[in-house]
Parts: structure tokens; sequence; C-alpha cells
């Protein structure tokens, strides 16, 4: 798996363990925190996954009853596409700003002495 899944599945499980009182019964849970992990708003990109993905914006059952003014006021989709494009790239200048901070830049010259390493490459990736 990659970074991105295995923390999206970090998250559910703390969500979950979270929610369970006895954890035989996860399964039951298990609906109602997919639900609400994907229609919260994250920090990248200031959307909701499902929003992204379906362009739609998710509702609650009792929105439906009762309508909020965020679900009266649509936004079009091509709108919150680019406003999350364009909050994904503060965020990774805002990173790297943050990363850039710890790292402190050093230039060699000739005369000085460098620890090479040379990492063998294996032709066959034996793994999982």
């Amino acid at each position: 798996m990659n970074g991105a899944v295995e923390a999206t599945n970090k998250n559910i499980k703390k969500i979950i363990q979270k929610m369970v009182v006895m954890y035989k019964y996860w399964h039951e849970i298990l609906p109602y925190t997919l639900h609400g992990y994907r229609m919260t708003i994250r920090t990248s990109t200031r959307e909701t996954p499902f929003s992204l993905v379906y362009g739609i914006v998710i509702v609650l059952a009792i929105e439906v009853e009762i309508p909020l003014l965020r679900v009266l006021a649509d936004a079009e989709l091509e709108d919150a596409e680019l406003a999350a494009i364009c909050y994904g790239q503060l965020y990774q200048k805002k990173i790297k700003r943050a990363f850039d901070k710890t790292v402190r830049p050093q230039v060699f010259h000739e005369e000085n002495l460098v620890l090479k390493k040379i990492l063998p490459t294996s032709e066959d990736h034996k793994g999982k």
C-alpha cells in the first residue's frame, strides 16, 4: 500500500476506536465512520473527498428535513475544484517552508572530504 492509503486507514481505525464500546461490534460502526470521514473537510484542499470525487456536496439525512444555509447556497463544481487546486498548492508551499526552516545549506569545495556511499542496485525486486 502507499502512504496515503495507510494514513487513511490509520485515521479510520482511530475513529472506530473512539466510537466502539466493545471492539467486536466495529463492523456495525464502519458505515457511519466512513460517512463521517468522507464528509470531513481536508486541510490541504479545503474540500471534502466526497465532493471532489462526485462533484456534489454530501448532505446528512437531518439536513434534508431541515435545510441549512450551506445546502441552500450551492457553489459550482468548477469553482470548488479550482479552489481545491489553489489550496493544495498553498498547502504544499506551507509544508515546504516548514521543512526548509530545518535544513541548513552546505557548500562543498574540491578540497573537502565527503562520504560517498554507493548503494547496490538489484534487478529482481523481491518483496510483497
